[in-house]
């Protein structure tokens, strides 16, 4: 096979197989739970703080969703 189709073939198969980074983790360090147990640092409830290690991305990215909605509802941000 001449070099640049091997090169070629190289790249398109890195392509396929690339793996997405995990995402990461909303944690600011300031781990104190609300009346509904809500990290208030956060805004991850205990049962997402638990799982956080065993989410997918695509869960990962519902929480983190769901934090920003909790603390715009908490008037923590606009």
């Amino acid at each position: 096979m001449p070099s640049v189709m091997r090169v070629t073939w190289w790249w398109m198969m890195s392509e396929a197989v690339k793996v997405e980074r995990p995402v990461a983790s909303p944690c600011v360090s300031i781990c104190a739970l609300d009346e509904q147990d809500i990290c208030t640092g956060c805004q991850r409830t205990v049962a997402e703080i638990g799982r956080w290690g065993r989410m997918d991305n695509t869960e990962r990215r519902a929480v983190l969703k769901l934090c920003h909605e909790r603390a715009v509802a908490a008037g923590m941000i606009l």
